[in-house]
């Protein structure tokens, strides 16, 4: 038993050339959105002790979530492209509070 608690404790590999577009892009988009908080100082980076702000980092990294929720909203239901909206929309917010 002690053997299958340590399996599933492990990370397992996952294979993203099997999801499909929308997965990626929404996959993408979370990541990007992730990067976009910590460039804005909002939350400390993984390992770091101290937030790191880069705000023309975080400019870039806005710009690219909305190009590819542009791209995807037309792909998802309209509660799904609602959450993208208001996502891109609390980062443009918090970017121009921060800036």
């Amino acid at each position: 038993m002690a053997e299958e608690d340590q399996k599933a404790e492990q990370p397992q590999a996952f294979d993203l050339a099997a999801l499909d577009i929308e997965q990626l892009l929404s996959l993408f988009i979370g990541i990007l959105a992730a990067k976009a908080w910590q460039y804005m100082g909002l939350r400390v980076a993984p390992g770091k002790k101290e937030v790191e702000k880069d705000m023309a980092r975080a400019a870039t990294t806005i710009d690219c979530i909305a190009s590819l929720a542009d791209r995807l909203a037309t792909r998802l239901p309209e509660a799904e492209a609602g959450r993208l909206r208001s996502l891109i929309t609390d980062l443009q917010i918090n970017y121009a509070k921060n800036a």
